[in-house]
């Protein structure tokens, strides 16, 4: 297998990412994926990132338990989150402005439990 040819601009945009990620998955030959296989991979890579903050944060965790580091995990994330994005064709920038636009007309309430 060869090395990958592909690169992303410096200063990208959110689209340069999505597109990026649409070429990788490509390359990588994991554009066969099923929605149900790339749901499970997103969260599996939601749970390492769990899984450093843990650790990052000096909570209890195994030992012997594989080393994550969070900014790794984080991408990961990031990644399969543009490709389910791409999968179901949504522009991740535009449905963000759309959603944050809704989200600021809302009145919010912090709760706190005693």
């Amino acid at each position: 297998m060869k090395q990958s040819d592909l690169n992303l601009r410096q200063n990208p945009t959110l689209r340069d990412f999505q597109e990026y990620v649409a070429q990788l998955v490509k390359e990588r030959g994991f554009d066969k994926e099923t929605v149900s296989e790339m749901f499970m991979l997103f969260l599996e890579e939601c749970g390492e990132m769990a899984k450093a903050a843990r650790k990052t944060q000096k909570m209890k965790t195994d030992k012997n338990s594989e080393q994550f580091h969070f900014d790794h995990e984080a991408a990961d994330v990031f990644i399969y989150l543009l490709d389910i994005c791409n999968h179901f064709g949504i522009d991740l920038e535009k449905a963000f402005r759309e959603k944050e636009g809704i989200n600021k007309k809302r009145f919010w309430e912090y709760y706190f439990h005693n």
